[in-house]
């Protein structure tokens, strides 16, 4: 599978929603709509779990993608994630990066040469 990088720095190839709507699998759907609700204490619906990574152009996207802050400002400024940003490590993204530091090192990578976006 091609490794995918949103805009934050998650690898949206190694989501659990990701990989379920790539095999259109509903019932995998299901679960991690369960699995996110309890871990981010929100009622997350299936119907918002369907996703093919935050930059496609494709119609089905996580419902945060709708809302993310992080995202809108990549694609405001034209790139595809944060890493060549000149701001790098802004609010908006340090407090991403405080939840899922594995975010914060992917992008880390792409800026050292380390890694491609």
């Amino acid at each position: 599978m091609t490794r995918i990088l949103g805009a934050c720095g998650l690898l949206c190839s190694e989501c659990e929603a990701y990989k379920a709507s790539q095999a259109e699998d509903a019932a995998a759907i299901a679960k991690v709509a369960v699995d996110w609700s309890q871990r981010y204490g929100g009622d997350i619906k299936p119907e918002s779990v369907w996703c093919d990574g935050c930059l496609t152009s494709g119609a089905r996207k996580c419902g945060h993608t709708k809302e993310c802050e992080i995202r809108a400002c990549s694609a405001g400024r034209g790139i595809a994630n944060c890493a060549p940003c000149s701001d790098y490590g802004c609010e908006k993204i340090a407090g991403l990066h405080k939840m899922v530091p594995e975010a914060k090192t992917a992008l880390d990578a792409v800026r050292s040469g380390r890694s491609q976006a």
